[in-house]
């Protein structure tokens, strides 16, 4: 992979958690719920944080992203995508966080399968990692809501 492609790749990485970012924001600001507002403002914080994290690694090209494997219980593909509203319950504010952690994480790696150049495919395997890893944390932030009847 040539430096420049690694460079755009990361671009838009960094502008996916930019996006991500102004989602959960605006989640945040029409929520009426304190509790899924300060999650949603949360959540905006780690986006950026993630935004920072890339920022790093492309002024760094030399090293490469490592995120740790999770198990991921597939909790989020049995949900439906709530619609974002100020009156939505939390449980439902977190499903809509998880499958918009999961449609990243989808992308990247579809990305990933399409990429003939191996050291690119793994930039984006890295990606859809780091995006699993958000979504698997908030699916057990969503099961220990939605299901209290386990507790």
């Amino acid at each position: 992979m040539t430096t420049n492609d690694y460079k755009e790749i990361i671009a838009m990485a960094i502008n996916n958690e930019i996006e991500a970012y102004e989602f959960y924001s605006n989640a945040a600001e029409k929520s009426k719920s304190a509790n899924l507002k300060a999650t949603f403002i949360e959540l905006a914080e780690e986006e950026m944080n993630h935004k920072k994290t890339l920022e790093a690694f492309l002024n760094n090209e030399g090293k490469q992203m490592q995120f740790q494997s999770v198990t991921d219980y597939k909790i989020t593909e049995s949900v439906e995508l709530p619609k974002l509203t100020s009156e939505m319950s939390f449980a439902d504010g977190i499903a809509l966080a998880m499958k918009k952690e999961e449609e990243a994480m989808l992308m990247y790696s579809k990305f990933a399968e399409a990429s003939t150049v191996q050291s690119q495919k793994e930039t984006f395997m890295q990606l859809a990692k780091m995006e699993q890893g958000h979504k698997v944390k908030l699916e057990n932030l969503y099961s220990n809501t939605a299901y209290t009847e386990v507790w």
